[in-house]
This record gives C-alpha cells, sequence and structure tokens, in this order.
C-alpha cells in the first residue's frame, strides 16, 4: 500500500509539486525512490495518487495523478471538549480521538485541571496536536484533519454556547446520568461531548454546563480516566452511527 502523506496545498492532476518540507522530511525518512507510488490528502476531501518524480538532499518532487473521491469520515461530526490530561496522555487522546473518527478537539481548562497553559506555550501545544492529529490521520486513512481548537477556559466556552441548539450535547457525569443508548434516541445531526479532568469537574461547572443544554451521559457503573471516557463515547458512537 503506497505511503500515505498530507499536504496543505492545493493538489491537481498533472502538475509537479514539490512536497512542502514536513512532507518531504517524512518521503526522506521512507527512503522512497523516483518512481514510488504516494497518496496525498490535503484535508478537503478525498485523495490523489503522486509518484516521486525527484529526491534530493532537501527536496522531493512529485507529479499528482487521479483524484479519488473516497470518504472515511462518521456519518454525524462529533466535538470532544475535554478538560485536558496531564503530562502526554493529552497526545495519546488526540491521537486516538483522530483514528475513531472525531471532528474537532476543544481542550480546555476547568477548576480541578492539571494542565494549564497560556499564551506562547498553549500555542505551541495546539500546533503540537494539530501535527498529532495529522499523522494519525496519515495513519489511519481519513481524508478531512480534525481541528484542534485553542485552548479556552471552560466557564467562558460555557457562557458562549448557544443555549437553544438542535445539536445533541452530552455530559460525562455520574450524577442524575442517562444511559448513552437512551439519549442517542434523539435525533441530531452533530454531538458535542464534554469531559472532565481526573478530578472531575466541579458541581458548579456540571450547572453551568446543564444550563447550555448538556444532558448527562453515563458510561456504566465503573469510573474511566480522564483519558479514556471520551474515548469510549467517541468509539460507542462511531460503532452506532457506522
Amino acid at each position: 500500500m503506497p505511503s500515505r502523506l498530507y499536504v496543505d496545498t492545493p493538489l491537481q492532476a498533472g502538475v509537479t509539486l514539490l512536497l512542502p518540507p514536513s512532507a518531504a522530511r517524512h518521503a526522506q525518512v521512507l527512503r522512497l525512490q523516483p518512481g514510488a507510488e504516494l497518496t496525498l490528502f490535503n484535508g478537503l476531501g478525498g485523495e490523489r495518487a503522486a509518484t516521486v518524480t525527484r529526491m534530493g538532499r532537501s527536496e522531493v518532487e512529485v507529479m499528482i495523478g487521479a483524484h479519488d473521491v473516497i470518504e472515511r469520515e462518521l456519518p454525524q461530526a462529533i466535538t470532544l471538549a475535554l478538560a485536558m490530561p496531564a503530562n502526554d496522555r493529552m497526545d495519546f487522546l488526540v491521537e486516538k480521538a483522530t483514528e475513531l473518527g472525531v471532528t474537532a478537539i476543544q481542550p480546555l481548562m476547568s477548576e480541578r485541571s492539571v494542565l494549564r497553559l497560556a499564551a506562547e506555550r498553549a500555542e505551541k501545544k495546539i500546533n503540537h496536536w494539530q501535527g498529532v492529529a495529522i499523522a494519525a490521520c496519515e495513519q489511519s486513512g481519513r481524508t478531512r484533519v480534525p481541528q484542534i481548537a485553542p485552548v479556552r477556559n471552560l466557564a467562558q466556552w460555557l457562557a458562549g454556547l448557544d443555549a437553544a441548539t438542535a445539536q445533541r450535547r452530552w455530559l460525562l457525569s455520574p450524577a442524575a446520568a442517562r444511559p448513552l443508548a437512551e439519549l442517542m434516541q434523539r435525533a441530531a445531526a452533530s454531538t458535542l461531548v464534554l469531559s472532565g479532568p481526573e478530578g472531575g469537574l466541579s458541581p458548579a461547572e456540571e450547572e453551568a454546563a446543564r444550563a447550555r443544554g448538556f444532558e448527562a451521559a453515563s458510561l456504566g457503573p465503573r469510573i474511566l480516566r480522564a483519558d479514556t471516557a471520551p474515548l469510549a463515547v467517541l468509539a460507542w458512537l462511531g460503532l452506532q452511527t457506522s
């Protein structure tokens, strides 16, 4: 199977293209040679065949081929809004959520969050996580790259949401929660899932979420980790809608 590479540039059949630096480095790591076949995608849907025409020390030139309109996305848009777990668990979460089909990820800081980011450090992390999502798309066959939104404070983010919406909104909470299968009975074109940090959301934060249309969702009798719960919901949704 040809290697898949993401390129943030228009792709047109019959055009010779110098791969962007990140994609070129990837091609060089793979030790590709002229004549090698590639699959390129730019996140706008579908993918294109390509053939390596020249390998330089720092440049890789390819000829763009036919466009395949294939889509491997879930039939509904699913956004994960989550209080960022600490250490490298957020990297793992972004990678696996991308593989499972998430549409977008909103990193949040809540009252009990351990990981707190601001200014330049937050921007660097967002760029890093976007790269993790791109790599996961290359590996998993996705043709559209999930958007990693800027880090937001949970209270401010909730205040900016419209309370009246046709979107399904679920709050992962053991308090007065209903089973996912029951909540799924309400049809919607998209789902927004809010998940707390290691210590969970505070009662005030849960109340604020409910005021913005979130319904408490139960994942069963066990308490899942902050980096496990949102992935479990995403996997369940993917299986229900595929």
